[in-house]
């Protein structure tokens, strides 16, 4: 029996523009079948917090133009369970709105924020890890998120920082520090209570629309005028008229940088957050010239460590290329190097400029 009380909110309004030309503006990167295991990843995280959470608590945040792609995607899902944006105005007024839409389904909610993206292997670990901070949220009035134990010292995550007094499981944060230099990050690693900021919260709707009223009054004011339009006709237009008028700021600054009650759970599942070509080819099986594959057929020669994606059982052959991301679909072709993968988001600013928003 699934309790009544648990919420979730998953995040599918981003672009993932790191994972062009598979990930575009029109069909972003949740929708898609990365790792060519018959789910997309926004698929695989809605059963994996449907294994604890009731179908009906599962709300998804979106963009107004996914609207369609998550009801085809998620047959369980109903029209009013899909939460949209109809402005960008990254992740605190989303969260916030959210909030405010539970609490008036159930005041006595616990919740949690989840991005749509990202790869879970241990999904029962997983639950284990959630509803123990479910379970203090519901005792207490904090905010809990979880951290993920570096594995080296990577300079593309946040990091949390914990206070190593206590024998509990949850720590209690000491601060949340921005993403470092690859010496900073070596530091963090050898002082031992620092953690990758995996972007999952959790907080009862009491305790974290309290904290808004305190840390963000302008936006907790514009939204909390729209309370008797939530869960009714009237919502959608309440949110069109008032939605581009929040702040844009995420969470990270508008709460838990101002926070004094946060506690991080060290995660006990594996994780990836599949930002870019490379995480996801980290995650694939390998070949034995250690090439990831999605859905083709490969045929190389002298070519080791590629990323290689194309249309389902095309034939890719492949002379003299290491460490390459190799991505065919459609009308565009990616041959780039694995090393400068964080450069693919300038890439499609050019093709922007040479051939429009088509191919974007």
């Amino acid at each position: 029996m699934k309790n009544k009380n648990y919420y979730a909110v998953l995040m599918a309004g981003g672009v993932g523009s790191r994972f062009w030309p598979i990930s575009t503006s029109s069909y972003p990167k949740q929708f898609h079948d990365m790792l060519g295991t018959g789910d997309t990843l926004i698929q695989k995280t809605f059963k994996r917090l449907n294994k604890f959470v009731p179908t009906e608590n599962i709300l998804i945040l979106t963009n107004e133009r996914y609207n369609d792609l998550v009801l085809e995607q998620l047959p369980l899902v109903t029209q009013e369970q899909v939460v949209l944006e109809p402005a960008m105005r990254n992740t605190a007024p989303c969260i916030l709105y959210a909030a405010l839409k539970i609490q008036k389904m159930n005041s006595d909610a616990v919740m949690i924020v989840a991005p749509s993206d990202h790869w879970i292997e241990d999904e029962d670990a997983f639950a284990r890890d959630v509803t123990a901070c479910f379970e203090k949220c519901e005792k207490e009035e904090v905010l809990c998120t979880l951290g993920i134990k570096p594995t080296f010292p990577n300079t593309g995550f946040g990091y949390i920082e914990f206070e190593k007094d206590g024998s509990s499981d949850l720590k209690k944060v000491h601060q949340f520090r921005e993403k470092p230099d690859y010496e900073t990050a070596k530091e963090f690693l050898a002082q031992g209570n620092f953690l990758w900021n995996a972007g999952i919260f959790m907080w009862s709707v009491k305790t974290i629309v309290n904290a808004f009223e305190n840390y963000q009054p302008k936006q907790y004011q514009l939204f909390e005028s729209g309370t008797s339009c939530y869960n009714t006709n009237k919502e959608r237009e309440f949110i069109r008229e008032n939605y581009p008028k929040a702040e844009n700021i995420s969470i990270d600054y508008a709460i838990l940088e101002n926070s004094k009650s946060i506690f991080v759970l060290p995660a006990t599942f594996d994780w990836n957050d599949l930002g870019t070509w490379g995480s996801l080819y980290d995650k694939l099986d390998k070949d034995s010239n250690e090439n990831a594959i999605v859905n083709s057929k490969v045929v190389s020669q002298d070519a080791s460590g590629n990323m290689i994606r194309s249309p389902k059982d095309k034939i890719v052959v492949v002379d003299g290329l290491k460490d390459y991301i190799i991505v065919d679909k459609e009308e565009v072709l990616l041959i780039y190097p694995k090393s400068k993968e964080q450069d693919i988001k300038q890439v499609l600013g050019k093709v922007k400029d040479a051939f429009g928003d088509k191919y974007a």
